[in-house]
């Protein structure tokens, strides 16, 4: 992708004294013509490249320019790389080692070779999730629709949508963009879609505004909850909401209070404990469940 190259040419250039459009070529394996179109977009970021001509001649970075290269320390460009490794671990891919790789080649110090970040993104689905991202980042680098079947707790629709960004937030991947059927902007997890193709329809674009991803406007709450825990059940309470989330009583259970957002999402969540946990608020919910364990035993009778 251009911005992997973009930046690796980058690190080069402030790394090296002097490169050559050729060598650049062979490294990240594209034409010289693609290399020059690259140097002009660094150009035009503000970035001042200037070229020599001559038997000792090629690319550097102006040398009034070189004191920024403390800009990105060696940890800091640790920190780069790891979020690159990171994207390997859900396509599936080694193409982000690969630059990686290039980005060490004949460098100095400036990347060492401890590496002490690992982000590892991928997931029980990675196996789906991989050609789903590749597709969605090809259709927004072409601005081509996308066509999937999404299934909501509404259900099942068939969508088409101008995807704008990938994301990844709350432990999964959206796409974000223009749904055609709701005339409006859309979030879509990826793990509901199915079915996904590019149309080879383009479509021209449009403003798009970064979706809103507060926990407060995705999670709005709402329903106030109030449940008494066993002891054993600290950690997951602990990793799910926080350790305040709950009071210790004195017979060292767990009185849980929190908001939730949503009746079904909650009584599925409470029901994961089994018979470690009771719910005490709101009653509705309480007698909601009740019926749904009630008709759990016949299943069992």
């Amino acid at each position: 992708m251009k911005i992997d190259r973009l930046i690796g040419i980058l690190s080069l250039l402030l790394q090296k004294e002097t490169e050559t459009i050729p060598s650049l070529a062979r490294q990240f394996e594209v034409s010289p013509r693609t290399i020059s179109r690259d140097i002009e977009t660094l150009c035009r970021a503000g970035i001042p490249i200037m070229t020599r001509q001559g038997m000792n001649g090629g690319l550097s970075i102006m040398e009034d320019y070189k004191i920024d290269r403390t800009l990105l320390t060696s940890a800091e460009m640790q920190d780069i790389l790891a979020g690159l490794r990171s994207l390997d671990s859900v396509n599936g891919t080694n193409r982000y080692s690969q630059l990686m790789e290039k980005l060490s080649a004949g460098s100095s110090d400036f990347i060492s070779e401890g590496h002490s970040l690992l982000i590892d993104l991928s997931s029980w689905y990675k196996d789906s999730l991989a050609p789903k991202i590749e597709q969605i980042r090809n259709a927004i680098g072409s601005h081509m629709l996308i066509e999937f079947t999404y299934y909501s707790p509404s259900g099942d629709s068939r969508r088409t949508i101008e995807p704008y960004y990938l994301i990844f937030r709350w432990s999964s991947w959206y796409v974000w963009g223009w749904c055609l059927a709701r005339q409006d902007f859309r979030l879509f997890k990826l793990n509901r879609m199915d079915g996904l193709h590019l149309t080879g329809q383009n479509f021209p674009g449009r403003p798009a505004p970064v979706p809103n991803l507060k926990n407060e406007r995705i999670f709005p709450g709402g329903i106030r909850v109030k449940a008494l825990f066993q002891p054993e059940c600290k950690w997951r309470l602990i990793e799910d909401f926080g350790k305040g989330c709950f009071e210790e009583q004195n017979d060292g259970t767990l009185l849980f209070l929190a908001d939730y957002t949503d009746a079904d999402n909650l009584i599925s969540w409470i029901l994961t404990f089994g018979d470690k946990v009771r719910l005490l608020e709101p009653e509705e919910i309480r007698l909601k469940l009740r019926d749904i364990i009630a008709e759990m035993q016949k299943n069992y009778q």
